[in-house]
This record gives structure tokens, C-alpha cells and sequence, in this order.
């Protein structure tokens, strides 16, 4: 989501200040009314890498997004794309709702069904395209993202206990609301993609500032959505036995040596 021109806030996106001391790159790439895909990432992200390189230094790659990093990593075949099937479906979607959709996936695709949440309508369209559109199961493309063949890449975890991970969730989504995220949320609603709106925090923001709910609400349903998406992260990464995994219940930055000499290897 950090591709997105204007969704700083909501992002945890790396302040100029820290740009200046660190580079960053594959910031603020597209306008919040774009579609950024998978394949459009893996470009950016492979010409950033040999730049880099190229200068003599090396790449750190960091993101909890498991399907943007796995692309990279392991060079997923990207399929293409077939919008007038995207279209159809869209307004299949309105009319049956996401679920209704996952229905028809399962029935044509059940090893993509079950990598898919039921309610992530993004997803579920884009299999559903991709079956339909090329004529071969989405599930097929690639060596598939239950592979984990050798890599160039050192690949490292940061494992925080639930409880700590929880509070550390609930503590950024009040510093963001004081960092002026309501306000963020509100000016960019009208023109965000399908794509920018699965951010987490931004619907609910808008729904307290429209007076739909109380702040307290938006965020308990913000920080809701936020810890079911940590718990698919733990899930994705937890099956990639390349990654070495660096557990603590203080602080992360604590882990900083032992990340830094397990990438200096």
C-alpha cells in the first residue's frame, strides 16, 4: 500500500527525515486511484534491485505483504489480465456478493479457493479472472507459492509474542489517528482504487467521520482487521522454511545485530 501517492499515514510510509538518512525505494509509485498489481511490483522492485547492485550495494527487502515479496523472491509467474472478465464479474460481485463469487472459484479452482478468504473480493475476481480468462486454473501459474526452491536471497522473520503484537497494534493506530490519519482517509476516499481501499483503517475512519461510528468503534474494527492480517502473515510466512526466524517479547529494534549479521552472510 506505500505504492500509493498520499497514504502515509495510514501506511506507517518512511518520513522525509528518514528517506534522507536511509534511501527508500517503491514509495509512492501510483495515484490512490490506480490498479498496482503484482506484476507491476515485481517490475519496479527488479529494476530498484539491480540499481542498487549496481552501485555496489545491496537490497533490503522489507514487507509483511507475503504475495509482493514472494513474486520477487521466487520469480511467480505473473498471468495476465482480461478485463472485460474482471468487469462481469465486478457486477456479478454486486449482485451475489464476494462469497457468492469464492463459491464459483472453489468449483473451478478449490486449490485457490482455499488460499483465498471468502471476503477479500480483490483476490477472489482476480483468480476468478485469471481461470476464466486464460483457461487454466490461477492455482497453476508459477512454481506456485507453496515452493520455496533455493533463493539469492537471505530471508529473515521478526516473531513478536500475540499479546506484545496486539499492543503494538492498538499504540500505532492511536499514534496514527493522532498524526492526522482521519483527515488522510477522508481526502483520499473518493478516489481510491479497489486496490488502495483493502488498506486497513482507512474505511473505518471514514465511516467515524461520516458519523456511522463512534472513534472507539473504528478503531476496535480497524485493530480487528489489523491482528486477522497478522495472524495470515504468520500463517504465510510460518510455511517458508528459508526464513530464519528472530523472536523476542521486548523490543524489535533489539534485533537489529542479529538481522544485520544474518544479511551480511
Amino acid at each position: 500500500m506505500q505504492v500509493y501517492r498520499g497514504m502515509d499515514i495510514g501506511t506507517a510510509k518512511a518520513t522525509p527525515t528518514e528517506r534522507q538518512e536511509v534511501p527508500h525505494h517503491l514509495l509512492d509509485l501510483a495515484d490512490p486511484d490506480e490498479r498496482f498489481t503484482v506484476a507491476r511490483f515485481r517490475e519496479e522492485a527488479d529494476g530498484a534491485i539491480a540499481g542498487i547492485e549496481r552501485r555496489g550495494r545491496r537490497a533490503l527487502l522489507v514487507g509483511g505483504t507475503g504475495l509482493y515479496l514472494q513474486a520477487v523472491v521466487d520469480r511467480l509467474a505473473v498471468p495476465g489480465e482480461w478485463p472485460d472478465v474482471r468487469d462481469e464479474l465486478d457486477v456479478q460481485a454486486a449482485a451475489t456478493g464476494t462469497e457468492g463469487l469464492h463459491r464459483r472459484l472453489t468449483a473451478l479452482d478449490p486449490t485457490a479457493a482455499a488460499r483465498i478468504e471468502p471476503t477479500n473480493r480483490r483476490r477472489v475476481v482476480r483468480a476468478l479472472e485469471v481461470t476464466l480468462g486464460s483457461g487454466r486454473p490461477f492455482s497453476s501459474f508459477g512454481p506456485g507459492i507453496d515452493a520455496f526452491p533455493a533463493t539469492t536471497f537471505r530471508l529473515a522473520g521478526v516473531w513478536l509474542p500475540r499479546a506484545v503484537l496486539n499492543q503494538r497494534i492498538d499504540a500505532r493506530l492511536r499514534a496514527q489517528v493522532d498524526a492526522g490519519f482521519v483527515d488522510e482517509a477522508v481526502a483520499l476516499e473518493p478516489r481510491m482504487s479497489p486496490t488502495a481501499r483493502q488498506a486497513l483503517g482507512y474505511k473505518e475512519l471514514v465511516d467515524y467521520a461520516a458519523g456511522a461510528t463512534t472513534l472507539d468503534d473504528a478503531l476496535a474494527t480497524a485493530a480487528g482487521r489489523t491482528r486477522e492480517f497478522s495472524r495470515r502473515q504468520r500463517m504465510w510466512f510460518r510455511r517458508d522454511p528459508r526464513i530464519t526466524w528472530l523472536g523476542t517479547a521486548g523490543d524489535p529494534l533489539a534485533l537489529t545485530p542479529a538481522l544485520l549479521g544474518n544479511w551480511a552472510k
